[in-house]
């Protein structure tokens, strides 16, 4: 056994052992965006007073280690607080592959009373679904079901919330599998099953969430077309006869469904964690310190701090920005190899080229649904766009980028996060949710031609 000290107290760990496995045993998250292949550098540490990445580094002897200052991702939910508790309350929670929200609701009001988000602590796992079903795979679920339990239970008691009758849940099909312990290796190879799907139920307590009485799972369409849709398409509803709607849920696993009263495609494109800055070289979450916003007269952070790095929405206008003055050509290359940003934040050639596969991915996601269902973008009556970064999203730059389609520009409505939006109006009406789920297809991307054709066309800018 060697001894490891992080501020001031002492823990022991195993000869040999890895000092990210460590720290998670100890209770610290440290995020593992490439799901610890040592390639990303975003879990750099200090170990005895030299920079090492805690993936890589394995323990022989006593060391002490300094942890970077914990994130804090700044999380908007697009839910009004009333902050009236009333005699009948419930909880929503949204498992999101990044965030967590967990709101306190009024079943008498039918209003949120308090919200609260924190960084999901699966990150310590990978940054991505499917990192984290990889070491479901090869770990079982049991660590990654502790972690998020773990965080909803913190979440409770900053809420005020330790004694409820039901807490209502929504995430992709992954998360909500891991969330409730069921082992998803099976959504890690083809055929990509779920274990469940439907509505599903247990007791807070066998859950290891004390205090509530029922949980209750929303359903899911698809493997990978999870909760998360359902509870958004329950918040945006049907459109008016006649039209369709298009609800995009960006975040690493881009979710969009095009659904009319009668018909409904949906499908998954693997946009990776670009928007969530995982992949990109001065890439990180949506916290204070971010470059947010850019333009030609400079740039802007979150909290108005020095800047640190770069968030999704901060990415989107950088890249607008040099499309236009052509420092980035039609191809995506770069006449510099590094663009400096900020002092110590730079945009590389490889940071264009991780951006060019997400935004084609999701655009050619849409447009192949548009072509199979015959109809034009006159047909669309609104573009909701939902995840983590789509309220302060440049809908004009994200056109420009081709991240969105440019004949939706001006139909675009951010909701924030439609899945915790949509999951408070079911706990507080209970509505029938077949309506939505009854005629939805699902469209395998991977499978299909036309998408296929469309992603390379898509890949310039």
């Amino acid at each position: 056994m060697a001894q490891v000290v992080i501020d001031g107290k002492s823990y022991e760990a195993r000869e040999g052992e890895r000092l990210a496995e460590a720290l998670r045993r100890f209770g610290f998250s440290v995020p593992l965006p490439c799901g610890g292949r040592g390639s990303c550098g975003k879990c750099r540490v200090t170990v005895d007073g030299r920079a090492e990445l805690a993936c890589q580094y394995e323990i022989h002897s006593d060391i002490t280690v300094a942890l970077p200052e914990r994130e804090t991702i700044v999380s908007e939910t697009g839910a009004r607080a009333s902050g009236h508790l009333t005699e009948r309350s419930a909880l929503a929670l949204d498992i999101g592959t990044t965030t967590l929200a967990l709101a306190l609701v009024s079943l008498d009001d039918k209003k949120v009373v308090r919200v609260v988000t924190r960084p999901n602590p699966q990150r310590a796992y990978g940054a991505d679904v499917m990192s984290r079903v990889g070491h479901c795979m090869a770990h079982g679920p049991v660590g990654l079901q502790l972690a998020v339990i773990g965080a909803v239970n913190e979440m409770r008691r900053e809420l005020g919330a330790t004694n409820v009758d039901t807490l209502y849940a929504a995430g992709n099909t992954a998360m909500l599998h891991l969330f409730f312990g069921v082992d998803c290796s099976s959504l890690g190879a083809a055929p990509y099953t779920p274990v469940f799907l439907v509505e599903k139920t247990a007791s807070g307590e066998s859950l290891g969430l004390p205090g509530v009485k029922n949980v209750v799972s929303l359903p899911g369409a698809a493997a990978f077309v999870g909760a998360d849709l359902t509870a958004g398409l329950n918040y945006v509803g049907f459109p008016p006869q006649g039209k369709y709607r298009l609800l995009i849920d960006l975040g690493t696993n881009a979710e969009v469904v095009l659904f009319s009263r009668e018909t409904a495609l949906c499908t998954a494109a693997a946009a990776g964690p670009c928007f969530e800055g995982a992949n990109i070289s001065c890439g990180m979450s949506a916290s204070p310190g971010a470059v947010c916003a850019f333009d030609a007269a400079g740039y802007r952070t979150i909290g108005d701090e020095p800047a640190k790095g770069l968030c999704g929405t901060g990415l989107v206008d950088v890249i607008a920005a040099l499309l236009a003055d052509e420092t980035i050509d039609e191809t995506g290359f770069m006449e510099c190899e590094e663009y400096e940003i900020a002092p110590s934040v730079t945009l590389t050639q490889g940071d264009v080229r991780q951006y060019q596969l997400a935004k084609s991915a999701v655009c050619s996601a849409v447009q192949t649904l548009v072509r199979r269902l015959g109809i034009g973008f006159d047909d669309i009556d609104a573009l909701y766009l939902s995840g983590g970064f789509s309220a302060k999203i440049n809908v004009a730059h994200a056109a420009a980028t081709g991240l969105l389609p440019p004949e939706l520009r001006d139909r675009c409505v951010a909701v924030n996060n439609s899945s915790l939006l949509g999951t408070v109006r079911y706990a507080c009406e209970k509505n029938d949710l077949s309506a939505y789920l009854a005629p939805l297809r699902y469209v395998d991307l991977a499978a299909d031609p036309v998408f296929s054709d469309l992603f390379v066309e898509n890949m310039m800018f």
